[in-house]
């Protein structure tokens, strides 16, 4: 009830306020059927006009504005039959029994409502559910020993058939309001708050067994006692609606999910009850010692069973707040983290991804679960993954890392380093577990900074170090041919720098095409060009000296319809790689030699 001090409401002071005045009118004030009817009846347009706002307030919920116009017609049938016995008690006199209209229209009211309820959605599954519904039998349980008790047994004692049949009514409807009741606050599917229902519950219980209870705790049957004990349990009905629709707005107003549905203590409370009621029982019937200590021990040991039960659930609602706060905790880092969490199983499928799998690859979390790993894997890198996946098998629980491509939905792929264990003995898990981040963009700076500290920054041709590389690494036989521009100078001179730089970008390109897959173009520096030709004997090098030779001397055209055209002048040399330098010596001195011979080329531009 913390909700309804927060802040004051004018409605629920004013219904205290009635509810005040109703106590005073009927204990030491003048009291009378005529006015009970009355206030009766008030409380049912109450209840009609709490209902009304009720079911205007829940237009999205189905089924809530279903209950509630339920209420909303039993309110306004009841409101009916108890104005028609207010005047009717006027008319006829203040003894006069309730009239069958009456007790039609209310009763009308009363299975409209629970029949609702009976046919409320019923939250829950499997387990869940039976719970509910042995948590439901015991709290109905305590209501029929409770009618039994107040209702039923002085009834079936005396014998009279008349008050028989309409006590065992009364119990029927009270048993399937409860049922109804019961569904909506153990379900947690109820279109109410577990605090206002309680509220209501307790007032629709009382307008049951209040009276009954009254008489049989005091002793006394004076009317404004058992008037007051009658009303009272009814006010609470309104109170019980007014609480709903505050904690609404309430809600309305706040942010953030539900939480979740707690444990119901209602069993116990029933258990505990009807202890109580044993108490009570052997208070007004008298027992011998022997009775009563097996009483006080049942009590004892109940209460004890209680203590111990509660307790548990405590401590349980205490770890899985826990729980859920360390699951949304992490949910949360899930949902911002920009690295990426796979669970592989032993098949290569994907059980789970975490969602920054979209921004990394662009296909949904519950896109790609059940999908291979290996088939969004780059086909060039698959030899890694499968050997990470040997690393992995052969050290379980200990981890390994990896960088492979992994395709985008757009075509594209994604560089990831991926650092793996594998948990496949681990029997929560089962599977292997990677984490891969994204590292597209420093890899490919990688790559660009690797090729500009072993390529030519204007031809794109490789330098000298790389050459030098590859030499060291060859195994077998290569040729070297070591290329020299004639006549390239008179351009640089007559055209400029930027002619000169035209010319050395299309000599680079005429080489790359007479390299072949295998070989090696490179620019030495100036006009200075090599070929590595890995496997290529003296043979093969020289034929393909004379094509590079030819190719380099076609005319070039170059910007401004300007042509011209260069010489080239090719040493080569065969040998092992083990000794690179004399290599590169040997070729260097076979081009003197054939620069030596040749007479040079004039250069020839036309416009």
């Amino acid at each position: 009830m913390r909700d309804l001090v927060r802040r004051p409401d004018p409605v629920l002071a004013g219904l205290a306020a009635f509810s005040v005045a109703i106590v005073l009118w009927f204990l030491v004030g003048p009291g009378g059927a005529t006015t009970s009817w009355a206030v009766q009846t008030c409380l049912d347009v109450m209840i009609a006009a709490f209902s009304w706002r009720m079911v205007r307030a829940t237009a999205g919920d189905r089924y809530a504005r279903r209950f509630w116009r339920a209420v909303l017609a039993t309110g306004v049938l009841c409101a009916l039959g108890d104005g028609y016995q207010t005047v009717l008690t006027i008319v006829r006199g203040a003894n006069h029994q309730p009239s069958p209209i009456q007790t039609g229209l209310v009763v009308l009211g009363m299975v409209t409502v629970i029949i609702t309820m009976l046919f409320h959605p019923l939250g829950g599954a499997g387990r869940q559910r039976l719970r509910l519904w042995l948590d439901a039998t015991t709290v109905l349980t305590a209501v029929i020993v409770f009618l039994w008790y107040f209702v039923l047994a002085q009834v079936v004692t005396d014998g009279d058939p008349t008050e028989l049949v309409g006590a065992v009514a009364t119990s029927a409807v009270m048993l399937l309001i409860t049922v109804g009741l019961l569904k909506l606050l153990l379900s947690g599917t109820a279109p109410f708050s577990r605090g206002p229902g309680i509220v209501a519950s307790l007032g629709v219980a009382g307008t049951a067994i209040a009276a009954s209870t009254v008489t049989l705790l005091t002793g006394t049957e004076d009317p404004g006692v058992i008037y007051t004990a009658q009303l009272v349990p009814c006010l609470l009905m309104p109170v019980g609606m007014r609480y709903q629709e505050l904690r609404m707005r309430r809600r309305g107003a706040e942010t953030g999910p539900a939480g979740r549905r707690r444990s119901s203590r209602l069993p116990y409370v029933a258990v505990g009850a009807v202890q109580l009621l044993l108490v009570a029982a052997l208070v007004g019937s008298g027992g011998d010692l022997r009775v009563w200590g097996v009483t006080i021990g049942a009590v004892a040991i109940t209460a004890l069973v209680l203590s111990r039960q509660i307790a548990a659930f405590t401590d349980n609602e205490r770890l899985l707040d826990e729980i859920d706060s360390s699951r949304e905790w992490f949910r949360s880092l899930l949902q911002h983290s920009s690295d990426v969490t796979l669970v592989v199983g032993r098949d290569g499928s994907v059980h789970f991804a975490t969602p920054a799998v979209h921004k990394v690859l662009g296909i949904g979390s519950d896109e790609i679960d059940g999908t291979v790993l290996a088939d969004r894997v780059h086909p060039d890198d698959m030899p890694m993954l499968r050997e990470l996946m040997q690393r992995l098998a052969a050290r379980p629980g200990t981890e390994a890392d990896a960088q492979v491509r992994l395709r985008h939905t757009d075509g594209s792929y994604r560089w990831l380093q991926v650092v793996g264990v594998d948990l496949t003995e681990n029997p929560s898990v089962k599977a292997i577990v990677f984490n891969a981040r994204d590292v597209t963009e420093a890899r490919r700076l990688h790559d660009e900074l690797s090729h500009r500290a072993t390529h030519d920054a204007l031809t794109g041709l490789a330098d000298r170090s790389l050459l030098e590389q590859r030499l060291v690494a060859s195994t077998g036989p290569v040729s070297v041919l070591l290329i020299d521009l004639d006549d390239f100078k008179p351009i640089n001179d007559r055209y400029g720098h930027h002619a000169g730089d035209q010319v050395l970008v299309a000599v680079g390109e005429r080489l790359t095409t007479w390299t072949g897959e295998t070989g090696l173009a490179v620019r030495l520096g100036g006009d200075e060009f090599a070929v590595l030709l890995p496997g290529a004997d003296a043979a093969t090098a020289a034929e393909r000296a004379e094509h590079i030779a030819l190719a380099v001397a076609e005319p070039m055209r170059l910007a401004d319809d300007l042509e011209v055209t260069v010489g080239a002048s090719v040493g080569v040399a065969t040998g092992r790689p083990d000794d690179a330098a004399q290599l590169l010596r040997d070729a260097d001195a076979a081009m003197y030699r054939q620069k030596a011979l040749r007479s040079g080329s004039s250069l020839a531009p036309v416009r």
